[in-house]
């Protein structure tokens, strides 16, 4: 159903609406009902998703409608039915969405607009979509959730972006509200709102990529930082893919799990660092550059490895000398995960040679030099060396732990 309710909704969603015997919905779509819906009306519950198996077995056996913003198939409840009662037991009749509606109104394509939702997510989960140029449509929490968004805007150097805010789309009171990030101080209006945002950088705003490797400077830290030309080779080694979880043990900054889940909204990351302040690091790190979700555990792996959800893939950027740290990684990876390791001892490089030795996979050296001033002149200074391991997990163990050849 949309903001224009019953005379809205299509003759199909109408007849199903009328032959219901109970109807749930959230109290604002069951008052745009007419009378001649008779089915017993039924608010959702706070919070929803917990209630729902239990409010459908209670009317089980009943003709049961449940009313939905827009397609419920878009950031809606229909997901969450889907997974309760099965898509063959569901019966879907979309509305189109607010996206739909707020791409109409402002001659956007919807297959080229960046759509993020804030709806029970931080406002700083839209730090990861911001480049210059980028059009952006952001479903809102509610009627304070522009003046959040304008805010991080600001914090994060786009204050120069322009924001419309489209309320009601659809309905008798949509209205249109349009300002900038910098200047904005139009006070909340309807809740039932959509924010489309025009990215424009400040002069001088530091350039963050969509691909890994960010500047160091985007992150805060004390020293304990994957540089960004080893953190870029890094990340390629991982491969990152959608809905993969990564264990970042030895966390230090979060740089190399932060960049993980920038590589697509779907890469899921857990932190792992014995350190508290740095631990707290990592989350300011992982708020500013558009990752909130992202897990820190305080604690000394591989203890505090215990009960996590397991792995597609590793990365070891500290304390691979830590007896039994190594060892509980490998085995904690799926057959087909992957673990990369990095040092710069001679201690854990020799370490690192033994399990290339047992398991495979690739160990290469990585030599980084920067120029830098020589007295009049420049010339090349040498980073540390880092040595790097790289291995997949095969599926019915490892043939040369067997004594088996390839």
């Amino acid at each position: 159903m949309g903001a224009d309710g019953w005379p809205g909704l299509a003759p199909g969603s109408r007849d199903a609406l009328l032959a219901a015997e109970v109807v749930l919905g959230g109290p604002r779509q069951l008052a745009l009902l007419p009378p001649e819906c008779t089915g017993e009306r039924v608010p959702w519950p706070s919070p929803l998703r917990p209630a729902v198996p239990g409010l459908l077995a209670e009317h089980s056996g009943r003709r049961v409608a449940v009313l939905a913003s827009g397609d419920p198939m878009f950031h809606g409840i229909g997901r969450t039915l889907a997974e309760t009662v099965g898509s063959r037991r569901l019966r879907v009749l979309p509305h189109p969405s607010s996206v739909s509606y707020a791409c109409a109104r402002l001659g956007l394509p919807v297959e080229s607009t960046e759509v993020v939702s804030l709806v029970g997510r931080p406002v700083a989960a839209l730090a990861a979509v911001l480049h210059a140029g980028r059009r952006l449509l952001v479903l809102s929490a509610g009627a304070g959730t522009p003046a959040d968004v304008a805010a991080l805007l600001r914090d994060r150097g786009f204050g120069p972006s322009r924001m419309t805010v489209l309320e009601q789309l659809g309905g008798p009171g949509e209205r249109h509200t349009e300002g900038t990030a910098d200047t904005w101080d139009h006070p909340p209006g309807d809740p039932l709102n959509v924010i489309a945002v025009g990215c424009v950088p400040e002069p001088g705003a530091l350039r963050l990529s969509a691909v890994p490797g960010l500047p160091d400077d985007a992150y805060e830290h004390d020293g304990q930082l994957t540089k960004r030309p080893v953190r870029a080779a890094t990340l390629a080694a991982l491969a990152p893919a959608p809905g993969e979880l990564l264990w970042d043990v030895g966390g230090g900054s979060g740089s190399v799990a932060v960049e993980w889940m920038r590589a697509h909204r779907g890469c899921r990351a857990v932190s792992v660092e014995r350190d508290p302040g740095r631990a707290a690091r990592i989350g300011r790190n992982a708020d500013r550059l558009g990752v909130p979700a992202l897990r820190v555990v305080t604690g000394t792996a591989p203890h505090a490895l215990a009960g996590l959800e397991t792995p597609d893939a590793v990365f070891i950027g500290g304390g691979l000398t830590t007896p039994g740290l190594l060892a509980a990684c490998w085995a904690a990876l799926p057959a087909g995960g992957r673990l990369v390791a990095n040092t710069v001892t001679l201690e854990s490089e020799a370490l690192l040679a033994q399990w290339y030795s047992r398991h495979g996979g690739e160990l290469l050296r990585l030599a980084v030099a920067h120029a830098a001033p020589v007295g009049g002149f420049t010339g090349w200074r040498q980073a540390m060396p880092v040595t790097q391991w790289t291995a997949a997990k095969p599926a019915g163990g490892d043939l040369r732990e067997r004594g088996e050849t390839r």
